[in-house]
């Protein structure tokens, strides 16, 4: 009887269909799994947008302070302080205490003092940071002596 089909057995039935449901079920996943790798890859590509664009507003802040700072020895303390404080990022915002900005200003109003744009403006920002300084530690190197002996200005 090698012309005519036979039936599968029971046990042939059973492993084509875990087979056949295996490979419905893997299917979604492997799309699933394209999908998520896609994802990724594009949050990847997304995530460094804000990493790039920190990075200039950094730059662009060191600029306008050691336009603004003409001691060396100063600007070097202003910088030592910012780099702890905020890394210079002009938008830098401590969770906790709400603290903001280059210099960490608490509360971060305090810095309308220097301009209305203090938010968003790091020459206003370093204006305020400089005359805090100037006028609680006498210098930036002042400040920058207390923040070794404290961790904190």
């Amino acid at each position: 009887m090698a012309g005519t089909p036979r039936s599968p057995s029971p046990t042939e039935r059973c492993s084509v269909s875990v087979a056949s449901s295996f490979r419905r079920l893997s299917a979604p996943k492997k799309a699933l799994a394209g999908t998520v790798l896609a994802a990724a890859t594009a949050g990847t590509l997304l995530a460094s947008a804000p990493a790039q664009a920190a990075t200039s507003d950094a730059s662009s802040a060191q600029r306008v302070a050691k336009k603004m700072i003409a001691d060396s020895a100063q600007f070097q303390c202003f910088s030592n302080i910012v780099d702890h404080e905020s890394d210079w990022n002009p938008h830098a915002t401590n969770a906790s205490s709400g603290a903001y900005g280059l210099v960490q200003a608490l509360p971060a109003n305090k810095m309308a003092s220097a301009g209305s744009d203090w938010k968003t403006n790091p020459a206003t920002q370093i204006e305020w940071g400089l005359d805090y300084m100037k006028d609680r530690y006498g210098s930036a190197c002042g400040a920058w002596d207390f923040w070794q002996s404290n961790g904190w200005y």
